[in-house]
C-alpha cells in the first residue's frame, strides 16, 4: 500500500517500524524488497546491527531528517510503520529525558546480566511501582532502562514520559488501515508461513548464536524458529507459537492504535490495491488544503 501510494504521489517511505531497522531481518520483519527500494526512496530501512538498540528520540530525530530530505527534493515524505510510540513521538514530542551517567547504565546492565530480566523486574516493582507495571518481566531492555532512571533520578520514567514535549512542526495526516480481524489473522498465520518458507528459516539459524537480550530478538516468530533450530521444540509447534504470537501483538496494536491516534480509518476485509481509490482523495485534498 505504501509502495503505490509513494509511485502515485512522488513520494519517500520512512520506515516507523522499530524492527525493520535491523539489516539481518529483511524476512522475518517483512521490509520492503530489494526491488521495492531500487524503484522508489525508502529511509530508514535495514540501518542497525543485531546487538544494536534503538528508541524513540534516536528515530524521531533520523525521521525528521529524513522528512527534511524529502521535502527539500520536492516529494512528499509518507511515514510508515507499526511502532505507535514512534509515531506519537513524532507527531506530540517526546518529554525531555534526564541524562543517565555512564555509572549508572553501566551499573543497571551489570546488575541486570548477573540476576537477569524477572529478577530486576521485581527490584523495580519495589522501587518503581508505577513503571513497573507496564512492563513484562521478559522485557530486559526496557526494565533496564526504567531502573537506571529511578536509579539516577529517583523519579519514575513514567512521569518523565508524561511530560510533553514539542511537537512536530508540520501539518499531518494519518491514516488507519484496520482491516477486518477475521480476515487479518488468518492473512497473519498466512504471511508468516510464507516467510519461514521463502528463507525466514535461513535469518533465523543467521542468529542462532545470538544473546537472548539482543534487542533483535524482540522480532515475532524469532525466538521461535532458534527453539526449533536448536531442538526444542518441533516446526509445527514453532510455527504455531509464532502465529498465535503474532495474531496477539496484531490485536494489542490495534487496540493501541484506536485509543491513542485521530487518524482516518479504512477497513477492507483484504490489503488490496483498490484501497488507493478511496485513500488518495483524502490525501490530495489535505495536500490542497491551506493551513489554518
Amino acid at each position: 500500500m505504501a509502495f503505490a501510494l509513494a509511485q502515485r504521489l512522488q513520494g519517500v517511505i520512512v520506515n516507523a517500524d522499530a524492527l525493520q531497522l535491523y539489516r539481518d531481518l529483511r524476512l522475518l520483519t517483512a521490509r520492503p524488497s530489494t526491488s521495492d527500494e531500487a524503484l522508489i526512496p525508502h529511509r530508514l530501512y535495514g540501518i542497525l546491527g543485531p546487538d544494536e538498540s534503538s528508541a524513540a528520540g534516536w528515530w524521531r530525530g533520523r525521521a525528521v531528517a529524513a522528512i527534511d530530505e524529502a521535502w527539500a527534493t520536492k516529494r512528499l515524505p509518507i511515514v510508515v510503520g507499526g511502532t505507535g510510540l514512534y509515531l506519537k513521538a513524532l507527531l506530540e514530542g517526546l518529554s525531555p529525558m534526564p541524562v543517565i551517567p555512564d555509572a549508572v547504565r553501566q551499573a543497571a546492565r551489570a546488575l541486570a546480566e548477573r540476576i537477569g530480566g524477572p529478577a530486576l523486574h521485581a527490584d523495580l516493582a519495589r522501587r518503581d511501582p508505577l513503571m513497573a507495571a507496564r512492563l513484562r518481566p521478559s522485557d530486559r531492555q526496557r526494565v533496564t532502562r526504567a531502573w537506571e532512571v529511578i536509579e539516577a533520578t529517583g523519579r519514575s520514567l513514567a512521569l518523565w514520559q508524561a511530560e510533553k514535549g514539542q511537537p512536530f512542526a508540520a501539518r499531518t495526516h494519518t491514516i488507519l488501515l484496520m482491516p477486518e480481524r477475521t480476515a487479518l489473522r488468518a492473512s497473519l498465520d498466512a504471511r508468516f508461513l510464507a516467510m519461514v518458507e521463502g528463507g525466514g528459516l535461513d535469518e533465523a539459524r543467521s542468529l542462532i548464536a545470538s544473546p537472548a537480550d539482543w534487542p533483535i530478538r524482540r522480532a515475532l516468530g524469532l525466538n521461535e524458529l532458534i527453539s526449533y533450530l536448536k531442538g526444542e521444540v518441533s516446526y509445527p509447534q514453532a510455527i504455531a507459537q509464532a502465529q498465535a504470537a503474532t495474531r496477539a501483538y496484531a490485536k494489542r496494536q490495534a487496540t493501541w492504535f484506536r485509543h491513542q491516534f485521530r487518524a482516518d480509518q479504512t477497513q477492507d476485509a483484504q490489503f488490496s490495491e483498490r484501497l488507493l481509490e478511496e485513500i488518495l482523495p483524502k490525501i490530495r485534498q489535505f495536500l490542497l488544503t491551506e493551513p489554518g
